[in-house]
């Protein structure tokens, strides 16, 4: 037999994003189904190294980072744990006086969003941060950007949604998708599940696409494999978490002193699983000790990767589709949403209850890309094609 549920919103993937605006939702009084294939907050929520910095976001992403840097401000508050939440500062090592004038043109550019932005360089940079290699020439530090456990924080947002009174549903694979003119209808067979509803989120990450596309938002999303590692505990040498100008290694260590840290790319098994090769290790691990000597000989105990979906320009969708009223998608964010997840599902919950976000989210428009997808095609306005048929959406 098949169980219905009707319910005002049905979200379709369970990491941050989609957990946060389960919990959002349910602070506006609506009813809410959250759909997730796997554990909520297992996928790239749960893998991803765990920064929680606006410093080096495009501009344009801003507002959102800092919409969600007060939110994790009051992360305890919100989800019943503080997840290993510090601010412990950010720093954008430079290698380079190229790096050195990026980064101040940086500062100059965010300084209407009050980052708090410090160039450090020379006799301070040495003295402060000692155990940094001679590598770095310089740097840009944000004081109140910080570092999180992602394994702790994304899984306690949907736990705080299920408190709140969303029905979380785990292990419940979406295989059919369609609308029946009034309200999305969602299936899961395996379940022997139905879930009907006039609104639908679509925060699938890596394996939105074809839920997007079932709906005629064809978006040109790719998934990506980050290269993770971490360290042995070893004596506790940095408080600050770091990342480099122009992209390479990102580090952080934990009060454990573990030194989790990332660069490079893994690669995918198959559509659910990836894997770290030993080469993107390698190369990380030379990064790692050109910057902090004090891995020279420091053993790896753990690498790991996982799904990200990425967008041609590396910005998320975050808004409403424009062919099927009631679809909002949220996802795309590139490997780097576990900062703004929080802000994003609270923007996804104002869209689905009062169609509009006190936040700019204009650069993230869905159709930037459907209206470069319709202008290469000829319009054909005497043969319109067919509506499509439920196809699966497995994530």
């Amino acid at each position: 037999m098949t169980r219905r549920i009707d319910c005002d919103v049905a979200i379709v993937g369970g990491g941050i994003v989609g957990a946060s605006a389960a919990l959002a939702l349910r602070r506006m009084g609506r009813q809410v189904v959250l759909l997730e294939r796997d554990l909520c907050g297992s996928r790239s929520s749960g893998v991803n190294f765990g920064g929680v910095r606006r410093q080096g976001r495009p501009i344009s992403q801003l507002p959102l980072a800092q919409r969600s840097h007060r939110i994790w401000g009051a992360l305890a508050k919100t989800i019943g744990t503080d997840g290993e939440y510090v601010r412990s500062g950010h720093f954008k090592i430079a290698r380079s006086e190229a790096d050195l004038a990026a980064l101040e043109h940086y500062r100059a550019q965010s300084r209407d969003f009050d980052l708090g932005l410090e160039m450090i360089g020379g006799a301070r940079l040495r003295e402060q941060s000692a155990w940094l290699g001679i590598k770095a020439v310089g740097g840009s530090f944000c004081p109140e950007d910080g570092q999180a456990n992602p394994r702790l924080v994304s899984p306690a947002f949907a736990r705080a949604a299920e408190r709140a009174g969303a029905q979380v549903l785990e292990r419940t694979r979406v295989d059919e998708a369609d609308h029946d003119g009034q309200r999305f209808v969602l299936r899961s067979t395996a379940g022997g599940l139905e879930v009907r509803a006039p609104v639908l989120l679509n925060c699938a990450g890596a394996w939105a696409g074809p839920l997007a596309a079932q709906f005629g938002d064809e978006l040109p999303l790719r998934a990506g494999h980050p290269a993770m590692a971490v360290t042995e505990p070893l004596p506790v040498f940095m408080n600050w978490s770091l990342g480099v100008e122009g992209g390479g290694i990102y580090c952080r260590q934990v009060a454990r002193g573990n030194v989790v840290m990332g660069g490079g790319a893994g690669f995918a098994l198959d559509d659910e699983r990836a894997r770290v090769e030993r080469s993107a290790i390698d190369g990380m691990c030379q990064q790692a000790i050109e910057l902090l000597p004090a891995l020279r000989h420091a053993h790896i105990i753990r690498t790991w990767s996982g799904t990200e979906g990425y967008l041609p320009d590396r910005q998320p969708v975050l808004g409403e589709s424009p062919r099927r009223p009631g679809l909002i998608h949220g996802f795309g964010f590139a490997g780097a949403g576990f900062q703004v997840g929080p802000a994003a599902g609270e923007v996804l919950a104002e869209l689905a209850c009062h169609g509009r976000s006190s936040t700019p989210i204009e650069a993230f428009a869905v159709d930037r890309f459907v209206r470069a997808a319709e202008a290469a095609e000829p319009a054909n306005e005497a043969h319109p094609s067919p509506r499509p048929q439920p196809i699966s959406v497995a994530r």
